[in-house]
């Protein structure tokens, strides 16, 4: 078996030449800032949307906890709270463990925006 010599200052002459690929341009920081923002806009927009579909009659409330508030006046403010308290707890973990709570807020996001586009298309359907 035979083993060739790596020349390490070629390699980094290589580096210099190839250009930097940024990964984010926001730091760790702004991301999460964005991120809650972004969850808490996507779990107001749910409140409101849900709401709407189950007065007008056009859709249904599939999570049981919330079955009994939707229509009244607390249901909106006890989806705010949540997402609150939610962003709360997500700063704490951040504190800790920052790629931890980013990608937890990231997975959170992606749900509720699926869930947010599934109300959107339930009105769209609801009114054909």
């Amino acid at each position: 078996m035979m083993f060739e010599v790596i020349n390490n200052e070629a390699d980094e002459d290589e580096e210099k030449l190839l250009p930097k690929v940024i990964v984010s341009s926001f730091s760790p920081l702004r991301q999460i800032k964005c991120l809650l923002g972004v969850l808490f806009a996507l779990v107001v927009a749910d409140g409101i949307l849900s709401n709407f579909l189950i007065t007008e009659g056009i859709g249904r409330e599939w999570n049981p906890f919330l079955q009994t508030l939707v229509g009244e006046e607390s249901f909106l403010l006890i989806k705010v709270a949540g997402a609150l308290l939610s962003i709360l707890i997500l700063w704490d973990v951040y504190k800790k463990w920052p790629r931890v709570a980013i990608n937890s807020v990231i997975c959170v996001v992606i749900l509720y925006t699926g869930i947010v586009y599934w109300n959107i298309l339930t009105f769209l359907v609801g009114q054909v």
